[in-house]
């Protein structure tokens, strides 16, 4: 049984969901978002919505939790939005934008310029004596973590000096060096 399915979603103030047959869609202040269910009838009463199983397949138990948790990031993503925050830590590694346009310099021979999505907000954030700081804002959870992922892909964290693009906050396990 899951316990994540089963718990109700609470719609806040302003953000309106509609259900027409299998399809989801949730409009807020901070956009539009739209998501396709099968298996799984939604339920919308007086400011909440529940779901429902059709019946009790392994394939529809497994999705049951998954369509919960994609609604209420949709709800939570109209009515706030989300942010990720990359730091770029490394000796001269610097990072600028132009509109929804990046310019990553990563020790590389060549700038790495990346076109973002229209719904993907950037910030870039450059103070003296500290790394640089890139900070992604948008109202679609997973198109952000997949543009964090693909930027912090061209220069991963290495073990020895820390050096690369990390998540702020972000752990990096260290390793000791060569010892002499």
């Amino acid at each position: 049984m899951s316990r994540i399915g089963n718990s109700p979603i609470s719609i806040p103030e302003g953000v309106t969901v509609e259900v027409k047959g299998n399809v989801v869609t949730v409009k807020g202040k901070m956009g539009e978002l739209t998501q396709e269910i099968s298996g799984v009838t939604v339920e919308q009463e007086d400011g909440t919505l529940s779901l429902k199983r059709e019946s009790d397949n392994k394939d529809i138990r497994a999705k049951h939790g998954l369509y919960r948790s994609l609604i209420n990031n949709m709800i939570e993503g109209v009515s706030k939005g989300f942010t990720k925050e990359l730091e770029l830590v490394g000796v001269g590694y610097r990072a600028s934008n132009q509109g929804n346009t990046l310019d990553l310099a990563l020790g590389f021979s060549h700038t790495i310029i990346m076109e973002l999505a229209p719904e993907v907000k950037v910030e870039t954030i450059s103070e003296k004596g500290k790394n640089p700081i890139v900070k992604l804002t948008s109202h679609d959870k997973q198109l952000v973590g997949q543009v964090a992922a693909k930027i912090r892909s061209f220069r991963k964290p290495e073990p020895y000096k820390g050096k690369g693009i990390k998540f702020v906050g972000e752990q990096i396990r260290r390793k000791a060096g060569k010892t002499a």
